[in-house]
């Protein structure tokens, strides 16, 4: 008799939770389907202040390690010196790349034999002065970087128009489920989430001067002139996404 008590008690039991955990997965079934989310997009534009450059250079091969390291330490060092003249300062310059390789060259009689070695460094230099950019590519190419690229714009504080950009993106979310409402008949309740999406990549500026003569500049020769750079304006761009509750 006891055991037969146990056994209908949890059947009981069982039953109580099956009908519990199939209530939960209808009503959110039922909630899911009494909800409508509505996407808009905020742009706002804005001249950047802030300019990355990556800086850097291949050394020649040098028959020793300690000889590349130094070629490459004397390269660096003046280009450092280079930029600090035009006003960067020590923590807007950081390196960013640092390989000392050994080279080798490859004959069908000889096979695999070691010439020598080269470093690679690059220095990633962030600037302030954007009337400067120019002038900073020409003063380290002539300093020996034979490696320039990957600048890219970026504004300093971007809180208050990313502010802006996410008023704007919820104005239109609002606006265009309004319309789809009044188009399609439905009633709209309480917004019951909100989504947002940022897109905080600036687009990088490819710029090179592997195509530059260096013979003259890096021994004192014809200073190269300064390249035209255009900062253009960022784009500050924010998505949001307004689920709303149908009446």
């Amino acid at each position: 008799m006891k055991k037969t008590q146990i056994f209908l008690a949890t059947l009981v039991t069982l039953a109580v939770t099956a009908i519990v955990i199939v209530a939960l997965v209808m009503a959110n079934k039922i909630n899911n389907q009494d909800r409508f989310s509505v996407t808009g997009t905020g742009t706002v534009y804005a001249k950047a202040d802030i300019a990355n450059i990556q800086v850097g250079f291949q050394t020649e091969v040098k028959k020793t390690a300690a000889e590349a390291t130094q070629d490459s330490t004397t390269k660096m060092n003046n280009i450092v010196t280079a930029v600090k003249k035009l006003g960067v300062d020590d923590k807007d310059i950081q390196t960013t790349n640092y390989n000392l390789n050994p080279v080798y060259n490859y004959t069908s009689d000889k096979g695999q034999q070691l010439v020598g070695y080269q470093v690679n460094q690059n220095v990633t230099i962030k600037v302030r002065d954007l009337s400067k950019i120019g002038d900073i590519i020409a003063k380290t190419t002539e300093q020996g970087a034979n490696q320039i690229g990957n600048i890219s714009f970026t504004i300093d504080d971007e809180f208050t128009l990313r502010n802006q950009a996410r008023e704007l993106a919820i104005q239109k979310a609002k606006e265009k489920a309004e319309l789809m409402a009044k188009q399609s008949g439905m009633k709209l309740g309480a917004v019951k989430n909100v989504y947002e999406n940022s897109n905080q990549n600036p687009m990088p500026l490819a710029y090179t001067n592997a195509k530059l003569d260096l013979s003259n500049s890096a021994s004192g020769g014809v200073a190269i002139s300064s390249p035209e750079i255009q900062t253009g304006q960022n784009e500050i761009k924010v998505d949001v996404t307004l689920t709303y509750a149908i009446k």
